[in-house]
């Protein structure tokens, strides 16, 4: 049996990826040329209407993307929206598809097929017309979901693309003044350095907060209450915690927050060990806790690096509108 590891391909393991939503649009376009265009957009082709067809196409196209690429993970569409514009002044018909689902990676290949399938067709039904066909600019127009958020490609989007797809960015924090603290005996003694703080920092600066406040401090309860205590009286809006969430004697982070809490947050702390268990089962032994102090959110987050990005991920896209839940401000 031949050696997988050494083979000159493979299809990328996805399984420790958490499930999120994905959205992606692709595009490209048809060059029908003056004498075929009208042909075309007024539906007099000898094979009939080459829009819908295409159209129809263009569906099957992007639910058959992983029998079309070997590699490419088969999934569950939960939608997928094919458009063909006609460019009159260019005598091009533009086709775009829209594929959106939830899953472990995207949905991008599928759009693409979405395309590339509408636009075969389109040059087929008008090739008995008109021989001299093109189809040209074929290309990932943007796609949201997933760690890295929404990408939009370098040449960018016209008025009418972006106010018909509503591309969606993950809320920002800017200026936003936030927190971090990494709970460690170890780290705080110099024993080793501390990862998963930085990463958090990172996160943070990602979404364009203000870091007021970076420290590392020992395990233990009373000099992290009092930490949080003035952190919230000089006005920070978040901080994270990374570390003492686990089982151990001296993991006591969710104690301290409990001590200084206006009020508890149990739905972003399940959150944080449901989503995280889609990664690794161990999320379950986390004591992750989320308080209210004041007009401050409090994070107790594990202290690995890998479960700081993690984490980061998981709250990214809600603490904008947390913090606009505190403040009484619109947050529909």
């Amino acid at each position: 049996m031949a050696d997988t590891d050494s083979a000159a391909f493979h299809m990328a393991d996805i399984r420790s990826k958490r499930a999120t939503r994905r959205r992606a649009v692709a595009v490209g376009e048809f060059i029908a040329g003056p004498d075929a265009f009208p042909v075309v957009v007024e539906r007099r082709l000898p094979k009939g209407d080459a829009l819908v067809m295409a159209e129809i196409a263009g569906l099957q196209g992007a639910k058959s993307a992983s029998n079309l690429m070997p590699l490419c993970h088969p999934l569950s569409l939960e939608l997928v929206r094919v458009r063909c514009l006609p460019m009159a002044e260019r005598h091009v018909i533009r086709v775009y598809c829209e594929c959106a689902t939830e899953a472990r990676t995207g949905v991008e290949m599928e759009a693409l097929a979405g395309v590339n399938a509408a636009l075969l067709t389109l040059y087929d039904l008008t090739k008995p017309v008109e021989p001299a066909l093109a189809m040209t600019g074929t290309r990932l127009l943007f796609k949201e979901g997933g760690k890295k958020g929404l990408w939009i490609h370098p040449d960018g989007m016209s008025d009418e693309e972006r106010a018909h797809y509503r591309p969606q960015a993950l809320p920002r924090l800017d200026g936003v003044p936030c927190a971090v603290i990494t709970l460690s005996d170890r780290a705080s003694s110099g024993e080793y350095e501390d990862r998963s703080g930085p990463e958090l920092v990172n996160g943070l600066h990602r979404l364009g907060a203000d870091l007021a406040h970076v420290e590392v401090l020992p395990d233990g309860i009373d000099p992290l209450a009092e930490r949080l205590r003035k952190l919230s009286a000089q006005g920070v809006r978040i901080c994270l915690c990374s570390g003492g969430t686990g089982l151990g004697r001296r993991d006591v982070t969710p104690e301290a927050l409990r001590m200084v809490a206006d009020r508890p947050v149990e739905g972003l702390a399940e959150l944080l060990r449901s989503a995280s268990a889609e990664h690794t089962p161990l999320a379950w032994l986390s004591r992750a806790e989320v308080v209210q102090l004041g007009g401050m959110l409090v994070f107790a987050l594990p202290g690995s690096p890998r479960a700081a990005r993690q984490c980061m991920d998981i709250l990214a896209p809600l603490l904008a509108h947390a913090l606009a839940m505190i403040d009484g401000r619109p947050h529909a």
